[in-house]
């Protein structure tokens, strides 16, 4: 349903720092929240952060909050994940997503991924 690009992982240093990007297709981005999420090697897809529909409320994690910061352009219609202090542990590949909803996506609610971009965070 949903028609998602993410780029901008590599491999970065600990202490490092990588911008994501989440470009659609078919859609408006600002018409829906948008929310990113990644899975580690070996575990499970969790949600990392989310903006809302004007990019006036952002939620993050525990895990990345204070070192991430996610953003929209609606003129781009794309939204960006920045990403800072990077450790090992934020490896994995992070995906944008909508659920359906004007709302912050619910994983279970999210019919459809994009490839996804690889971070890999290593010495």
């Amino acid at each position: 349903q949903w028609q998602f690009v993410e780029s901008g992982g590599g491999l970065v240093q600990p202490g490092g720092s990588l911008r994501l990007s989440c470009e659609a297709s078919g859609f408006r981005l600002d018409l829906h929240a948008i929310g990113w999420f990644r899975q580690a090697p070996g575990k499970e897809r969790e949600g990392i952060s989310c903006i809302s529909m004007s990019g006036g409320i952002t939620d993050y994690a525990d895990s990345v909050k204070g070192r991430f910061a996610i953003s929209r352009d609606s003129a781009r219609n794309t939204v960006y994940l920045q990403m800072n202090s990077l450790q090992p542990e934020d490896t994995g590949h992070y995906y944008c997503a909508a659920d359906g909803t004007p709302f912050c996506p619910v994983l279970p609610r999210v019919n459809s991924w994009g490839n996804g971009s690889l971070v890999t965070v290593s010495s």
